[in-house]
């Protein structure tokens, strides 16, 4: 077979393999089989043996189970719960002041894990049925969740950027530096969206009252206690990290240790909430790992059968230029998004359409952001979104798959809004990088 006709092949298994429901690791670990014995022959399960050692002894994903067990211990040490009253009580008299409060938490909250489920799931249990019983529009608490709880895979520390990093050949330090500021504008733009829209719409949000107060009285100590644990764990790990302390591997350990002391400090670290982190972690990291492997593989054979250089000459001869490849590149991600979640995306995008964009002249540090940025999205288009699947799981009862859909639309645009600024803007993605290296 010509590297054409292999080319689109494998382009198509992933895609009956997607819409008939397998698993993206063994649909691309079987696929890489399948095509390696056609082009190679039996020398493709020697190749599969070297890259399941060499996925197995990468440094950096060692980051990748301390930054989930760092997550699902904040979940477990009930620190979201405090700092949410304290912040509800803060902003009582603020019309959409539990909204822009939920922003805000999830703000901080994904600073200190990469796992979205994990922030995803608290945040839904924790603010969404307040907002419910209060009379928030259901769209509108649910989309701010979802929105607001996939933070946690953009802003660092991130899983994304610790397996980003080495697969597009750009530092994941310099990726935790860019993803800051996105982030934040992210951040930005949903909490203005939650104060305009309480203003401009009746009916998104109840009026503000004395009964919308909250009962209990937190002082400065108390929202002190709230938010110390939380902004000291940023610093410790992103401040070790940028400023060359330690590696994101390394900081990864601190991160995780200093989630037990927190667990402690609220008397919530014991064995039953050590051993449920410690499951999901083995969930979580084990889930990575066998993606990692079956995407490694499915995109050396694609290399080796020539995949690779059919992509580039064919998006080449499109003749659209540098800014039409990468809206080409942009398009598939945002399509690939509907049908897959972030890690097949990333594990199987970024080998194959980085080479061609850097083949440009774009940034390699700029270009991944700005598909970073995008992959946000993939967490909330239907119909495989599985924030909203983690919404629809611990949402109240009167809260439909309707509702949470047609709640995620004005965020999925607010996305592509901060994605038009970090392309027009590169600068914008690249400073605090260039700042930090100085």
């Amino acid at each position: 077979m010509t590297p054409e006709i292999l080319t689109v092949l494998m382009f198509f298994g992933v895609l009956v393999g997607v819409f008939l429901g397998f698993p993206i690791a063994f649909t691309l670990t079987g696929l890489g089989v399948i095509f390696g014995l056609i082009g190679w022959g039996d020398t493709v399960f020697n190749l599969l043996g070297s890259r399941a050692y060499a996925v197995m002894t990468n440094y950096t994903y060692v980051a990748i189970p301390l930054f989930v067990f760092m997550g699902c211990m904040l979940e477990k040490s009930g620190v979201a719960d405090i700092a949410f009253n304290v912040l509800n009580q803060w902003l009582r008299k603020v019309k959409g002041g539990l909204a822009i409060a939920t922003v805000i938490l999830c703000t901080i909250f994904a600073a200190c894990t990469g796992v979205v489920g994990a922030s995803v799931t608290t945040m839904g249990l924790l603010v969404l049925p307040p907002m419910v019983s209060r009379g928030y529009n259901k769209g509108l608490a649910t989309g701010v969740v979802a929105a607001g709880g996939t933070l946690g895979i953009l802003i660092p520390p991130s899983i994304m950027l610790v397996l980003f990093g080495p697969i597009a050949g750009v530092s994941v330090v310099d990726l935790f530096a860019a993803a800051v500021p996105a982030g934040l504008l992210l951040a930005v733009a949903y909490a203005l969206y939650v104060a305009v829209i309480s203003r401009v719409k009746k009916g998104m949000v109840p009026d503000v009252t004395e009964d919308d107060s909250v009962e209990n009285r937190y002082s400065l100590k108390d929202g002190l206690i709230a938010f110390v644990p939380f902004i000291a764990l940023i610093l410790l790990v992103l401040g070790a990290i940028f400023f060359g302390i330690a590696a994101p591997t390394e900081a990864a350990g601190v991160g995780a240790l200093g989630s037990i002391l927190i667990a402690a400090g609220y008397k919530k670290c014991n064995m039953t909430a050590l051993k449920a982190a410690a499951l999901e972690t083995l969930r979580t990291s084990t889930m990575v790992m066998f993606v990692a492997l079956g995407a490694n593989l499915f995109t050396a054979v694609f290399f080796g059968v020539g995949g690779n250089t059919v992509v580039s000459n064919f998006i080449m001869d499109l003749g659209f230029g540098p800014y039409g490849a990468l809206a080409i590149v942009l398009v598939i991600v945002f399509l690939l998004g509907m049908l897959i979640d972030w890690l097949g995306i990333l594990l199987i995008v970024i080998p194959i359409f980085m080479p061609v964009l850097e083949g440009f002249g774009f940034d390699p540090l700029w270009v991944s952001m700005v598909i970073i940025v995008l992959m946000q999205t993939s967490f909330l288009t239907p119909p495989f979104a599985y924030a909203l699947f983690y919404i629809k799981g611990v949402a109240p009862e009167g809260v439909t798959i309707g509702d949470i859909y047609k709640g995620v639309i004005p965020f999925i645009i607010l996305q592509l809004i901060v994605l038009g600024i970090c392309i027009a803007c590169p600068k914008f993605v690249t400073f605090l990088p260039e700042l930090l290296s100085h």
